[in-house]
């Protein structure tokens, strides 16, 4: 492993030296290889040992990240990895710097009475889910392996297998990064950090005349297009708080998360979202709130003065809506294969979605059989809308737009295959019961979600009658 930690160099106080827990018997769960690969890591007889804390690899410098964070719009001015460690920066053969972090790997100064650790459940979703979003092409985290530590660990279902997930991640700084130091008035560290994320974010903007504001417009649009991909294949996250977005742009922390199958805007799976403030439809709203944070947090960084810098802001933030509607219509234009671009398109997806929504229809195979509809095959696709308004006066307003070639250009973006709810849940409770074959075979098939429905048809229906709601936990 070739460790280079710049931000410890850099940005020392945002963050607490300090050794994860030593687990008492380590064993590997699932590695990601392809992903090793990537980072340039050959064979690791040690894996077990460095991707779970028993052991430290070479060059690693652990550490406790400190950070703020409103949670469910409530603000915490210190937050920082309660159960994570991050063991530093990788080098890999492409350039590319990364974090290696593990998850669940003991309690640190900012645990605020957590023990620190992780139930192998928990791991695996993430493990599953990232890989997943890695595969259907949206900017995410990456697992790399989850090491199950031989411990019991004690939550609400009782004593349950341990386990640390090894994460890699572009960064962990997060806006509740930039919260910390502006909470505690560091201008000057502010605008260090400012810097670094520029630099190792946005390297084209890091010549930029006002710094902070080269770096709000870049997280602007990034944020705009990843939530514009979650809303793309029916993602939901279930805890944007604004300790959880990350400035690089990546999807972070995968605690109650899950996929829409029957298409209803407000669905909420998190249990602790009552509210449904972190709801389906509330996405693009509260990237439009957490952006709002950053700007308050970079305020005192935007030129010309306090009365100067707030009217900047609001310039900016009032552009974001329009900045995320241009995303979002790029993704239904290519969900549905529509042929250059049109001012009705928008429009025309949100009449399909009110349908949708109406009769329940199924989110991702709806647009699959959307994709065998282009081609001429309209049989699959009547059965979806059967409880509620039909397609009939839709299609041949669809069909006028399609592209072409719109059949295989949809079935490239449209997935066969996400992880379905019933699925990963009986795969977690299989795994926890220490059957792993359902938790592979459902990896296997998230990892190819565009590739033809021929003979893996159960990975690919909705979850049978009377699975009931779906209701998703954050794993503390």
């Amino acid at each position: 492993m070739r460790f280079d930690n710049s931000y410890l160099r850099d940005l020392p106080g945002t963050f607490l030296p300090l050794a994860p827990a030593v687990p008492p018997a380590p064993e590997m769960v699932v590695f990601n290889a392809p992903l090793a690969e990537a980072l340039g890591l050959g064979p690791m007889p040690e894996a077990a040992g460095w991707l779970s804390g028993a052991a430290l690899p070479p060059g690693a410098e652990p550490v406790a990240l400190a950070y703020a964070g409103h949670q469910f719009g409530g603000f915490s001015p210190q937050l920082g990895d309660g159960r994570a460690h991050l063991l530093g920066e990788l080098i890999g053969p492409d350039g590319r710097r990364r974090d290696l972090q593990l998850k669940g790997s003991g309690r640190t100064p900012f645990s605020r009475g957590g023990d620190g650790k992780a139930a192998l459940g928990p791991m695996l979703r993430e493990y599953l889910v990232s890989e997943a979003m890695a595969a259907l092409g949206l900017p995410t985290t990456r697992s790399l392996a989850v090491v199950a530590t031989g411990e019991r660990i004690l939550r609400d279902g009782g004593a349950l297998p341990g386990a640390v997930l090894a994460r890699v991640a572009a960064s962990h700084i997060r806006i509740g990064t930039f919260q910390f130091l502006a909470a505690r008035g560091d201008q000057e560290k502010l605008a260090t950090l400012t810097r670094y994320t520029l630099a190792r974010h946005y390297p084209e903007a890091a010549g930029a005349e006002t710094p902070a504001l080269a770096l709000f417009d870049a997280v602007a649009a990034t944020q705009a297009r990843l939530i514009a991909g979650w809303m793309g294949v029916g993602f939901v996250h279930g805890v944007m708080n604004t300790d959880n977005m990350a400035l690089s742009g990546e999807t972070i922390d995968y605690g109650p998360c899950a996929f829409l199958d029957a298409y209803a805007p407000g669905m909420v799976f998190s249990s602790i979202d009552h509210q449904g403030r972190y709801a389906y439809a509330n996405q693009p709203l509260i990237l439009g709130w957490n952006l709002a944070r950053l700007a308050e947090a970079l305020l005192p960084l935007f030129a010309g003065g306090e009365e100067a810098a707030v009217e900047i802001a609001n310039d900016r933030l009032g552009r974001i809506a329009g900045a995320y509607r241009a995303e979002w219509v790029a993704v239904m234009r290519a969900k549905l294969g529509l042929d250059g671009v049109q001012e009705g398109d928008g429009a025309l997806a949100e009449d399909l979605l009110g349908r949708m929504a109406a009769g329940g229809a199924d989110w991702t195979l709806t647009f699959r059989r959307l994709a065998g509809a282009a081609g001429g095959d309209d049989t699959l696709l009547a059965p979806l809308f059967s409880g509620g308004d039909g397609l009939a006066d839709w299609l041949p307003r669809w069909r006028a737009r399609l592209a072409p070639d719109a059949a295989a250009r949809m079935a490239r973006v449209n997935p066969a295959v996400i992880p379905r709810n019933h699925l990963v849940e009986a795969a977690l409770q299989a795994a926890t019961a220490g059957d792993l074959a359902p938790f592979h075979a459902l990896l296997a098939e998230v990892q190819r979600p565009f590739a033809p429905e021929a003979g893996r048809e159960a990975y690919v229906l909705p979850p049978p009658q009377g699975f009931g709601r779906y209701v998703t936990y954050c794993g503390t």
